[in-house]
């Protein structure tokens, strides 16, 4: 195996957003502990030894995938909820906002929704260990407000209305044909969430 370097000034601009993408792409096709580097160096077109000048361990692209992943998605629903929306139209945003997020970002939605949590007990991750649950703590604040001032139902389960929203936002990533609009995907999620099955009398 070759000697790690540590990624030098002059390497990291260069190539180091298109490795990442690669790496991604293998990771969330292979999964986490049965990707290799040389696996990453083959499918880039390069020699697993050139890939350490960029990175010094798969465990240091991976901790950034999801890290920038993350970033973007904070900052996706903090844009939200600071809008000043009310409850339903708040929901809304949100679902859209984080739809579009992981639809441009697949493969690393991928890789945070199989092995996140995992990966976040373990060494050579430091962004991801505390990282709370973005998506989930806007959703359930929105759903809490939004009984609260009467614009959902008072009967409403927060709880599991908040896992079930969340689970169908992640679950696009695995699903969701990236060259379709993630906003239609938005509006016909959001029409079932709000106006259900059953037509209106």
């Amino acid at each position: 195996m070759p000697t790690k370097k540590k990624p030098t000034a002059a390497s990291r601009p260069q190539r180091r957003p298109e490795l990442l993408a690669v790496a991604a792409r293998v990771f969330a096709a292979q999964g986490y502990d049965a990707t290799t580097v040389r696996g990453i160096a083959d499918e880039a077109g390069m020699l697993a030894g050139s890939l350490y000048h960029h990175f010094d361990s798969k465990e240091s692209m991976a901790d950034e995938i999801l890290s920038t992943f993350l970033t973007g998605l904070r900052a996706a629903c903090g844009a939200v909820l600071d809008a000043g929306l009310g409850p339903r139209d708040t929901l809304e945003a949100l679902v859209t906002a984080s739809l579009r997020h992981i639809g441009r970002n697949r493969a690393a939605a991928a890789i945070y929704r199989t092995e996140g949590a995992h990966l976040a007990t373990r060494p050579g991750f430091p962004h991801l260990a505390g990282v709370r649950p973005v998506l989930e703590e806007a959703l359930s604040r929105t759903l809490e407000r939004g009984v609260a001032d009467g614009a959902f139902r008072r009967d409403l389960d927060t709880p599991l209305t908040c896992r079930l929203v969340r689970d169908a936002i992640w679950g696009t990533a695995s699903w969701h044909d990236p060259g379709h609009d993630s906003g239609d995907l938005a509006r016909g999620y959001l029409t079932l969430l709000l106006d259900g099955l059953t037509p209106r009398t």
